[in-house]
């Protein structure tokens, strides 16, 4: 049996508020979003991640420590601030004293904001959110995650690829989970002449956190 759609769920189909209305809102969304995350003083780093990731996982773990070592190196850490593996790494910057951005989205089930952040906003939008992480981040960690993560680390390569924005570094942390993926785009759509050789070096495999941190302190450009 397919789902039940209740209509006045959906935010675009909303018609108690109209399309006019509903654009101070956005602003507002934007005009919040780049009030804080205009005053943050140092280069920050996204960590994308599955928020069903469970703490004692060891994505859970990983994401805490690559976010710790980022701190160490000088960098702030942004999250979706939600649970998962969004939690892990807003923990281990903030317990490592640094910066841990919190960028919620309201949703209907799964996420809430997680107790380790530092700097916490709160989003209607999910188009209003993703500007403040591809505006204000030096580079990208994907961990494993769902639907959401592809369409964040697909989105940022479809505006690197089309010099919508400067490059920056994305990492793709655990081969286990990425390997299929990437494969897949080497030899389906770099097969079928849909990409270009170039596009597949916008990306990195990896699979230690030392690692990870030791490559973005090489090639992020503050």
């Amino acid at each position: 049996m397919g789902r039940v759609i209740k209509e006045s769920k959906y935010c675009l189909d909303n018609t108690v508020v109209g399309d006019s209305w509903r654009m101070f809102r956005i602003m507002a969304e934007f005009v919040d979003g780049f009030d804080a995350m205009s005053a943050v003083d140092r280069p920050m780093v996204t960590i994308y991640g599955s928020a069903r990731t469970k703490p004692d996982a060891p994505e859970y773990k990983m994401a805490e420590e690559i976010a710790a070592g980022l701190v160490g190196e000088g960098f702030g850490v942004i999250t979706g601030g939600g649970p998962g593996c969004m939690e892990a790494a807003n923990k281990g910057a903030f317990e490592a004293g640094g910066i841990s951005v919190g960028l919620n989205i309201d949703l209907p089930h799964e996420q809430h904001l997680n107790p380790y952040i530092s700097l916490p906003l709160d989003f209607k939008y999910f188009f209003v959110r993703k500007v403040m992480f591809m505006k204000y981040s030096t580079a990208f960690i994907c961990m494993p995650g769902g639907f959401g993560s592809m369409d964040e680390l697909f989105e940022s390569l479809t505006l690197i690829q089309t010099e919508r924005i400067r490059p920056f570094p994305i990492v793709l942390f655990g081969s286990k989970f990425w390997g299929g993926l990437v494969n897949w785009i080497k030899d389906t759509m770099l097969a079928a002449g849909n990409i270009s050789e170039d596009d597949l070096e916008l990306i990195e495999i990896m699979d230690d956190p030392e690692a990870v941190v030791h490559h973005l302190k090489k090639t992020v450009v503050f």
